[in-house]
């Protein structure tokens, strides 16, 4: 087996970027979500309910500064002040950073809604879940866990769920659904058997090795199509059927790192 690719997401919920190699922090890949939007009231705002978040590519360049880029503004470089607030995160409020005014009128701008740009200036203020996790394990502004991991199998194997119940119910058979739906940081190639993953506990990937600590529920944001900004009903649809236990549906494992390191495509993939 062999990491197929590597992704990462400045802003959560907005367009992600694939890299040749990163570096794995111990909160998750370095620069991977450490900025999020927020409503009025300072709730947290993702694409699930605002999709044309996804219109919103954030750069980082090598000094750490973030610009955006969008279809509706001129780009923007973006610069924290010092005020900072109380998010709530999952269930943990975490202290954020406010990016300004120039970065919440043009997300306000993109969305039609007001809204903010906040900051974690310090990843090791959000701790993990810790009934799966460590006491000292901390997480960026992911949805629970550093790192996401996918294979390739997996996707194979929905699409043709997803293809075969087209054709049961008389209708036309749809594209092949992208592994971008899924938001991976990770994704592996040379898996012998679609959700394997799911029995997985420990993996290496290069030199750097990982906890496998339970598998990702998902939920309507795969249903949005990451160019089109569009809801459709797939893949939930499918996953209700063979991928639904728990009151919700699975599509890959969430890693977090035993230590630092830099992994690259191509790398070898261990199960330990």
């Amino acid at each position: 087996m062999n990491l197929a690719s590597i992704h990462f997401y400045p802003i959560k919920s907005t367009t992600g970027h694939d890299v040749p190699e990163i570096e794995v922090q111990p909160w998750g890949l370095a620069g991977d979500r450490r900025y999020l939007v927020t409503g009025e009231q300072g709730e947290l705002v993702t694409a699930r309910e605002e999709p044309r978040l996804l219109a919103c590519v954030a750069r980082l360049d090598d000094a750490g500064t973030l610009t955006l880029t969008g279809p509706h503004a001129a780009p923007l470089r973006v610069v924290p002040t010092t005020e900072r607030s109380l998010i709530k995160v999952g269930r943990t409020p975490v202290e954020l950073t406010d990016c300004g005014d120039d970065a919440a009128r043009w997300l306000s701008a993109l969305l039609g809604r007001q809204v903010r740009l906040m900051w974690l200036d310090d990843p090791t203020r959000r701790p993990v879940n810790p009934e799966y996790a460590r006491p000292d394990d901390r997480v960026s502004l992911a949805d629970g866990y550093p790192l996401l991991l996918t294979s390739s199998a997996s996707l194979a194997r929905l699409n043709d769920w997803i293809a075969e119940g087209a054709v049961e119910r008389g209708e036309e058979v749809p594209a092949p659904l992208s592994m971008r739906r899924f938001r991976p940081n990770v994704v592996i190639d040379g898996v012998g058997t679609p959700f394997a993953e799911d029995a997985w506990r420990r993996v290496r990937i290069g030199s750097v090795e990982f906890r496998v600590t339970k598998g990702c529920d998902r939920c309507v944001l795969t249903t949005v199509d990451p160019d089109t900004h569009t809801k459709g009903k797939e893949p939930i649809r499918t996953l209700s059927k063979y991928r639904r236990w728990e009151g919700k549906v699975w599509f890959g494992v969430n890693l977090i790192p035993d230590g630092p390191g830099r992994i690259a495509q191509g790398d070898s993939v261990t199960i330990l």
